[in-house]
């Protein structure tokens, strides 16, 4: 435990501009990731990434000792004010780490480790991949395969959301040219089905259906959902049944009941 009194310090350079997010892409690359609160931190700990360090108000402190105090890496202990001043809001769960990221695995490794995969298209909204990944990890889903235009699974707010559970989720990322044909071509191929996610009243229910062995369920964005060369790409157009009167669920509400539904016996 390092008790430091100066925001400029520079042993707190991973902490800065919290809220900025073109800073943080400069500052973070692909090097490491920020963990915030401590669920998301007791959670990293029992992850295997590597930690840096990790920056708790005092208050934090006394609460987290037994568990930071072990770490192999420097803890920096400093007061509410100076917290706020570093990082540049006020973080109302006084603690925060810094973890090297793992590299992503490739496509044929998550399909032939998993028998439950979230294909994700387009996913934008941290909180909404948070919120996924933690229904996932609850639910019986493996890994997580994402478009080349999905967020970053390790952006600060989706670790949040998930309360840390998408540092155990492996999350492989395929990028445009074999997105979406070449790649659930291979999920296919490696004996999976693919079922594409829809409100739309022609798509299949999902009650109705028997649950393969290996199973993807490709999700959309709000709003636009899956494209069109996603849809015809999939083995087929599923639903969940809701009242017609409704538009649509949130995409981690319709992510969780998918999830649930096809994780039964």
């Amino acid at each position: 435990m390092e008790r430091i009194a100066d925001a400029a310090d520079p042993r707190l350079a991973d902490y800065r501009e919290l809220r900025d997010a073109a800073a943080r892409r400069r500052i973070e690359g692909d090097e490491f990731f920020i963990a915030e609160g401590p669920t998301s931190i007791e959670r990293l700990l029992a992850s295997d990434h590597r930690v840096r360090s990790v920056l708790v108000s005092e208050q934090k402190y006394e609460r987290l000792a037994d568990l930071l105090d072990p770490l192999d890496a420097p803890t920096y202990v400093v007061d509410k004010a100076l917290l706020r001043d570093i990082v540049g809001f006020d973080l109302h769960r006084g603690a925060i780490a810094a973890a090297d990221r793992r590299p992503l695995p490739d496509l044929a490794h998550v399909l032939a480790t998993s028998r439950r995969v979230a294909v994700l298209e387009g996913l934008n909204d941290p909180e909404n991949l948070g919120a996924i990944a933690r229904s996932a990890r609850a639910l019986g889903v493996d890994a997580f395969v994402l478009d080349p235009t999905c967020i970053d699974p390790y952006t600060r707010r989706t670790v949040r959301v998930s309360m840390g559970e998408i540092l155990f989720l492996p999350s492989c990322r395929v990028d445009g040219a074999t997105w979406p044909g070449a790649a659930l071509d291979a999920m296919h191929d490696a004996g999976f089905e693919t079922w594409a996610m829809t409100p739309a009243d022609d798509a299949v229910d999902i009650w109705s259906l028997d649950v393969p062995d290996r199973l993807a369920i490709v999700l959309g964005a709000e709003g636009p959902g899956l494209g069109r060369r996603t849809m015809a790409s999939t083995t087929r157009r599923v639903r969940l049944p809701i009242r017609s009167d409704v538009d649509s669920l949130n995409v981690g509400n319709a992510a969780a009941v998918s999830f649930a539904i096809t994780n039964r016996p």
